[in-house]
């Protein structure tokens, strides 16, 4: 294929290089000479491993072409990656200005073009610029459509510098933002030889995955550092501990606890943290994100309450009150926390959870209740109708199916539901449907 890449920092001259090395024509746009004449010369622009080596010989088998001219870039090829730099602004904004300009470029070269172009946006943006500002732009300065006479796409790149040609050929995937279907064929036919599945979604989910992958990274050495500073206090090896914590696949390292739902709660998790906080203190050891996390659990919970306060709808029906589906488990449940707050403020409650019998509970489950929550037991029912039929607003807690199904084919255009565990037949529901952070 024929294909430009704009901007040739540490992704765009990887990127050239390495599609050039798998036989395509590739040329090379930046603005600055130095980058351009380094690789006239075969020599790499950047410090990267492997680099100076693969440009030597993408250049020298003469697959390579440079220039500072878009409108002669898009001219002379069929698809183009746009690679340039988003730095931070003082304020922590994203520094716009290059790919803005860019795209002034690019719109007024696409004018000039009559042959369908594909443009394929790498640079890390934030979430929402492609739509909302990129192709609005490039097709008012073009006078084209996207979809029909051009094709805009967004494709987050996951190269570490250092290992960045090693990350090109071995990704964990393709993630390709789409709004058509025609550029799809062309990323099979570029990425198709590499190993991980090439996934198709929106661009705005595209754009949002990429910062959060890259803040996920910032997390996990955050939590790693702050694990070895607190064992450091208690003269445990931090590295035997972490090694351990990694060796957990089924629920450390995986998909589990990573899917978006209500506030975490149980026996362990609140009041391991606040142990931990405790121990750190004594040390005189600072873990701020570790002490944020009880605060930030309790922001999570606090919005469930707004949308409830903002509905205007007094009569609450509670699908659930344990701290998860299939247990009876109510020590420091959010539910349990949400439900006191509702009390607080005048609420009319009813709540069914087939899991907890009040008469039935035993041991510390029962000390709690007995203690924390006695008048919890006089808003629970054992009639799940009865409930369904009498509550303007319904909060789904629990992801038992049998109650779900009924609620759907049971719920009234009058009512709302409050989804706090992402039920997936929600267009089934005559209800109004609100998402505890989804639509």
């Amino acid at each position: 294929m024929d294909i430009s890449v704009f901007g040739l920092g540490y992704v765009g001259a990887v990127s050239l290089a390495c599609l050039a090395k798998e036989g395509h024509n590739v040329t090379g746009v930046d603005i600055d000479n130095t980058k351009l004449d380094l690789i006239r010369s075969g020599k790499s622009p950047v410090i990267e491993s492997g680099m100076p080596e693969l440009v030597q010989e993408v250049v020298a088998a003469g697959r390579v072409k440079l220039t500072q001219s878009t409108q002669e870039a898009i001219a002379q090829t069929n698809l183009s990656f746009v690679c340039v730099g988003t730095p931070s602004q003082p304020n922590g904004n994203q520094d716009q200005t290059a790919v803005l300009r860019l795209t002034e470029q690019l719109g007024a070269a696409l004018k000039l073009k009559n042959d369908h172009h594909i443009i394929i946006f790498r640079s890390t943006l934030i979430p929402g610029t492609v739509m909302n500002t990129l192709i609005p732009m490039l097709e008012k300065i073009s006078g084209k459509v996207n979809g029909v006479d051009f094709d805009v796409c967004f494709q987050p790149e996951f190269l570490r510098e250092g290992t960045s040609i090693k990350d090109y050929y071995k990704p964990p995937f393709t993630v390709a933002g789409v709004t058509s279907n025609k550029p799809k064929e062309v990323f099979e036919k570029l990425f198709s030889s590499l190993p991980g599945e090439i996934i198709f979604t929106d661009i705005a989910t595209a754009e949002t995955m990429k910062y959060f992958c890259n803040i996920f990274h910032a997390l996990k050495i955050t939590f790693a550092n702050e694990v070895a500073r607190l064992c450091e206090s208690i003269k445990v090896d931090p590295h035997a501990v972490m090694e351990l914590i990694c060796k957990d696949k089924q629920l450390n390292i995986s998909s589990a606890y990573m899917k978006p739902g209500f506030s975490f709660g149980g026996s362990c998790l609140p009041k391991d943290l606040r142990a931990i906080n405790y121990i750190a203190k004594q040390n005189d050891i600072d873990i701020p994100m570790l002490k944020a996390v009880l605060p930030s659990n309790r922001v999570h919970l606090d919005q469930a309450l707004q949308k409830i306060m903002l509905s205007g709808l007094k009569k609450v029906g509670f699908i659930g009150l344990s701290f998860k589906t299939g247990t009876d488990d109510l020590r420091e449940s959010p539910l349990v926390d949400l439900a006191e707050k509702l009390i607080g403020k005048g609420y009319m409650l009813k709540i069914y959870d087939p899991e907890v019998n009040i008469s039935k509970l035993i041991g510390a489950n029962k000390s709690f209740i007995e203690t924390s929550i006695p008048h919890i037991g006089s808003l629970m029912t054992t009639d799940y109708e009865n409930l369904l039929n009498t509550s303007e607003i319904i909060v789904v807690g629990i992801t038992d199916r049998n109650l779900i199904t009924t609620l759907i084919e049971t719920s009234r255009t009058e009512q709302i539901i409050l989804d706090l565990v992402n039920i997936k037949e929600r267009n089934k529901l005559n209800a109004k449907y609100i998402g505890m952070c989804w639509e």
